[in-house]
């Protein structure tokens, strides 16, 4: 690998930057007990982080009990679906990256949910217009095949210790005897309150008395409990071949919806053979070099490895470390710009398009790009597409095409175990609350996770790759991610929610811990900056305003964003100690657990 290169930032002051290597020691922490998050922990025999403690603790129950990272991670998931409906559960789908200890190999799961094999490129199309995104959202046509049992029951086949059954527990028991509503459930719900009275069966479940629910009160789902009960007798077979399954086929055909709503629930056109022929995939993940480490992320249907991978081939040639805040931002903002104009143009289901991603991330193709960035200017959104196939220093081939939109929910879990196995597993029902159809009598909302595709070509003299059809995969920003040293060690592993910004924020939390020398929660909780080839950059608050006008005098445009992602991630130390890092904020805080804590 070519060392970086230190490039001469002439435009911007240059300011002292705090530098330590990474997987420096982190701060020492106690890890506090009782009913209160705690972003931080360290300690022995695994870890485990989430956005939410009741999650952790189911997956750290199955630590206690001898299983491995990935019965963990599945408990953590199924208990996510109690405490975070609105953000993933068995009615979706995910992205689930495994580090094998024993082997030193990283291996993927593309649990992504599919198109009916009835859809065409015209499925959001109604007399030669697409449909109303918002109406689409809240319909049966936004329902993809749910892929999130498959995920499950193949992770735990390939490389878990335990069965469906036990990992199952502590989710089916949370369900039964019921959480504590916080304020970001409470603001979720409320967010969604008018499309879920829309639905009965959502209303009765989310809405109970007709009333939002109050914070501090218990919240039980004995529906979801049942539910999580009869997969753990008959298998995740219940779903794709079973009661289940019918039950959500006949929901999304014919949604419940309030006549006296008025609303216009367009019926989906799901089957049983959908089902049926419904697989989560086994394949080899994405892997790019930074500063001599090895990144592993996922591949298509996934543009999130692709993305984070070519942006970090972008910066591979920026000495970072030493940057003052304005110069590293400006570069960061810049590469996450090209690299999207990329992702636009050539990432699809690889099962339908021909996807260049080994192109992609080569180093070659990330030079071609990298100088298009000029230290005393900021480039013109949106930035038209390279040719990875054939690139052309500094060219572009095309025109550009813009972002499409992406649902800002989704949810992300981490996990290590006492045996040096990891797991980034994202998941997701897409929008707050999926498409706010709950199927009845099983306690769990559907996704609206065909939204992500197309409706119609985002620049129509260039091919769209991510168009829909007969079983096919929208095209996803997840980005569950490990990083391993020279050695094929984990150094540190990490994901996040919020749709398309989920790419960013993976991005920018590596870049704040592998070159700015943030310990893992400080690089989390960072404000942070997402730019999708727009003409704006979002921006959270907290960025110093001498910064931000450092990058304005040279033409960067913001627009506020108070919140983009959620990030979790869990990082190795010496002597088998690992560390569990989560939001300190963002999300009413996320919640990091290790087995056995040490302060």
């Amino acid at each position: 690998m070519r060392r970086p290169v230190a490039r001469n930032l002439t435009v911007l002051a240059v300011s002292a930057a705090v530098v330590v290597s990474a997987g420096a020691a982190a701060p020492p922490t106690a890890q506090r007990t009782g009913g209160e998050k705690t972003p931080l922990a360290v300690g022995y025999g695994g870890a485990v982080s989430s956005v939410d403690r009741d999650a952790s603790a189911a997956g750290l129950e199955v630590l206690r009990q001898g299983g491995n990272a990935v019965d963990a991670a599945v408990a953590t998931a199924a208990a996510l679906g109690v405490t975070e409906p609105y953000s993933a559960g068995v009615g979706g789908g995910g992205y689930f990256v495994y580090y094998d200890a024993k082997s030193s190999t990283v291996r993927t799961i593309d649990g992504r949910e599919t198109a009916p094999l009835t859809a065409d490129k015209n499925l959001f199309v109604e007399n030669g217009k697409p449909v109303p995104f918002a109406d689409a959202v809240s319909s049966g046509l936004s329902v993809g095949t749910p892929g999130t049992p498959a995920t499950w029951q193949t992770a735990l086949d390939q490389w878990g210790s335990k069965r469906l059954a036990s990992v199952l527990k502590p989710a089916e028991r949370l369900a039964r005897d019921g959480f504590t509503v916080d304020e970001t459930f409470r603001s979720q719900t409320a967010s969604n309150e008018t499309r879920f009275r829309y639905f009965p069966d959502t209303a009765e479940l989310f809405l109970p008395g007709g009333r939002l629910p109050v914070v501090g009160s218990t919240f039980k789902n004995p529906d979801l409990a049942r539910t999580y009960a009869e997969l753990a007798r008959k298998g995740v077979g219940a779903l794709y071949r079973g009661d289940i399954g019918r039950d959500v086929v006949d929901t999304v055909n014919k949604p419940p919806v309030d006549p006296a709503s008025g609303w216009n629930a367009r019926p989906g056109d799901l089957s049983e053979r959908d089902l049926t022929a419904y697989r989560a995939k086994l394949q080899a993940p994405t892997k790019s070099s930074y500063r001599g480490l090895g990144v592993y992320s996922m591949a298509p249907s996934s543009s999130g490895g692709t993305t984070v991978g070519e942006a970090l081939n972008i910066l591979e040639r920026t000495d970072l470390s030493k940057a003052s805040q304005a110069e590293y931002l400006h570069r960061y903002i810049e590469a996450s710009r090209i690299a999207f104009a990329d992702r636009g143009r050539w990432v699809g289901d690889p099962a339908f398009e021909d996807v260049p991603t080994k192109e992609l991330l080569s180093q070659r193709f990330a030079d071609s790009r990298e100088c298009l960035i000029k230290d005393d200017a900021v480039l013109k959104s949106p930035v038209a597409p390279g040719d990875p196939r054939d690139p052309e220093q500094c060219g572009s081939g095309g025109t550009a095409a813009p972002t499409t939109y992406e649902g800002d929910s989704t949810t992300h879990l981490t996990v290590a175990d006492k045996w040096g196995n990891v797991v980034a597993y994202t998941l997701t029902i897409e929008q707050t609350g999926g498409s706010g159809i709950t199927v009845p009598g099983r306690g769990f909302l559907l996704n609206n996770e065909l939204t992500d595709f197309s409706f119609t070509p985002a620049n129509p003299a260039v091919h769209d790759p991510n168009l829909p059809g007969p079983g096919k995969r929208p095209r996803s920003s997840m980005s569950p991610t490990i990083v391993l040293d020279r050695h094929d060690r984990p150094v540190v592993a990490l994901g996040s929610p919020g749709g398309a910004t989920i790419i960013t924020t993976v991005l920018q939390t590596l870049v704040g811990f592998l070159d700015r020398g943030l310990p893992l929660v400080d690089a989390i909780a960072a404000p942070r900056a997402s730019q999708r080839n727009a003409a704006q950059t979002e921006l959270e608050p907290g960025l110093d305003s001498g910064v931000r006008k450092q990058l304005e005098a040279i033409g960067h445009s913001f627009k506020a964003n108070p919140e983009i992602g959620a990030a979790t991630g869990v990082q190795r130390l010496p002597g088998g100690k690992w560390l569990a890092a989560a939001e300190t904020v963002r999300r009413g805080g996320g919640s990091a657990m290790v087995v056995r804590p040490v302060g």
